[in-house]
């Protein structure tokens, strides 16, 4: 049987990023209508008919791909829609008439996570360089400065994406959508970027995290091209918990300098 259909507003949590894709007046210069909710909280609206649909079992070691199409707005509201599709989930996320997202979710059996000591171990760098083909070059290693996940963390990020799903705050467990969260700060954290835009994701699930652990990822570029006039960046990161325990294997994929920049300069 399908998920329900579900309903959220869209919040963006990123008004005062340092990435101005989600400031309004930015992004209403790229041509959008006001500034973007961030894909990886899409990602997070979309996990949740997913999580109904499998339990605590996907996020432990479920898998995802989702690609976004278009922008979804603050204070809009997004739909998300789970039909079965071969032994998993088909996701779609509409918002305003449009579709905004679509996806896979397949619950397979576990199996055992990638070699933590096969990934290059980076802290970022005290002084970060401008982003660019040679510092995101194939084979930079990234890494984030380590932190723990409080309780309060937990709250504002459930309260922030309005997740419903009350599994994460009983049972303190981080939601997926915070784990993408990582992959994000993989790349803030390692070079200064303009306006970017996260495109897609592929997530292999291994592990749940929990309030009081400590997360930190370990990622390297794998690839840096151009698309259409756009600057894309490809990652193959690691979240990690508390130095030892895998959380995902992520492919993340953004346009680390649009057309729009490259034009205007």
């Amino acid at each position: 049987m399908a998920p329900a259909a579900y309903r959220v507003e869209a919040n963006n949590l990123s008004r005062a990023s340092e990435n101005k894709i989600h400031d309004d007046s930015v992004a209403r210069r790229f041509g959008f209508t006001g500034g973007l909710v961030p894909g990886v909280e899409v990602y997070a609206y979309a996990c949740h008919p997913t999580v109904q649909h499998w339990g605590r079992a996907w996020p432990e070691h479920g898998q995802a791909e989702c690609r976004f199409l278009k922008p979804v707005y603050d204070g809009r509201i997004a739909t998300v829609t789970a039909e079965p599709a071969g032994k998993g989930l088909a996701l779609r996320v509409e918002s305003e008439g449009m579709l905004c997202a679509t996806g896979e979710a397949l619950l397979g059996e576990p199996v055992e996570p990638p070699v933590i000591g096969e990934f290059p171990q980076a802290r970022p760098p005290a002084a970060r360089p401008p982003a660019s083909e040679a510092t995101l070059a194939p084979g930079t290693p990234l890494g984030i400065a380590p932190f723990r996940l409080t309780e309060a963390m937990l709250a504002d990020y459930l309260s922030g994406v309005r997740e419903t799903d009350p599994i994460y705050a009983q049972e303190g467990l981080a939601h997926p959508g915070l784990v993408l969260r990582l992959c994000n700060r993989a790349l803030m954290e390692n070079v200064v970027l303009g306006p970017w835009i996260h495109i897609s994701s592929k997530v292999r699930n291994f592990a749940v995290a929990r309030v009081g652990d400590e997360l930190s990822v370990r990622a390297r570029v794998v690839a840096n091209y151009e698309r259409k006039g756009h600057r894309l960046v490809d990652l193959d990161v690691l979240a990690i918990a508390n130095g030892g325990t895998v959380l995902a294997r992520v492919l993340h994929s953004a346009i680390w300098q649009p057309r729009q920049v490259t034009e205007a300069g």
